[in-house]
């Protein structure tokens, strides 16, 4: 159990924090962060930045990024197409793992793709899964000499009403004969899964940039000092917007 009275800095947790984003500054800026384990993005958060260039933006930012892991990931449906990509996008660096989805978007799976791959020594992260039976796949995929990471999207199961804890235990345990396989919290909501995600045993968890600003500046905060913040804030917003009665 977490002893969240002692823990006051992001330094202190355990777990590796990723960032989760695909805003170049906002990626430099935590790429110094000492409590920035690595980082990761994916081609939904690439489009919302206004990304067109794929290749450009990752080798662009590789020329910086290159003491901590960086994961990027494939953005075709087609899976030789997809094994092109993945061999090209892991030459860009030793830093590189390679996201694969769990299947293509007509849910046909990815498993086949990801024992070659890892055959081939390639470094990857298995993203988009959310089911146990998803992690013993891959498990049983996953080459036990080559690094990879495992990504069980434990906001988008709490999101659906289901506690995450107790499944991303388990899956865990189903990943304790893969000693390079590191199982990774996806799909943060607020700061408190940041600690739900150490509490749970992973080994890493990813944080998108807006959180991890919240987290670096709330966390330990004293809540006598932050509950007066909130008056501020509202006394200030009500000025602002010139209110009479």
């Amino acid at each position: 159990m977490i002893d969240f009275c002692t823990m006051r800095t992001l330094n202190d947790l355990k777990i590796q924090i990723y960032a989760d984003g695909a805003d170049k500054k906002g990626i430099l800026d935590l790429y110094a962060k000492p409590y920035i384990k690595g980082l990761t993005t994916n081609p939904t958060l690439m489009n919302k930045a206004g990304i067109k260039d794929y290749e450009a933006f990752a080798l662009d930012v590789l020329q910086m990024v290159t003491s901590k892991p960086i994961s990027l990931e494939v953005f075709t449906d087609e899976f030789p197409e997809m094994k092109r990509q993945a061999l090209k996008i892991a030459s860009w660096g030793e830093n590189v793992y390679v996201k694969i989805p769990i299947s293509n978007s007509r849910g046909e799976t990815s498993i086949p793709l990801i024992k070659d791959l890892a055959q081939q020594a390639v470094k990857l992260n298995i993203t988009a899964l959310l089911t146990l039976a998803q992690v013993r796949d891959v498990a049983a995929a996953l080459h036990p000499d080559v690094p990879s990471v495992v990504s069980v999207f434990a906001g988008r199961i709490a999101d659906t009403g289901v506690d995450p804890l107790p499944l991303m235990r388990a899956a865990g345990a189903l990943l304790q004969d893969q000693p390079k396989a590191q199982l990774l919290w996806a799909s943060v909501r607020e700061v408190l899964n940041i600690f739900q995600a150490e509490e749970s045993g992973a080994a890493i968890v990813t944080v998108p940039h807006d959180i991890l600003g919240k987290a670096a500046k709330l966390y330990g905060m004293d809540l006598t000092a932050l509950s007066l913040d909130t008056v501020r804030m509202f006394t200030r917003d009500a000025a602002e917007a010139g209110f009479r009665l």
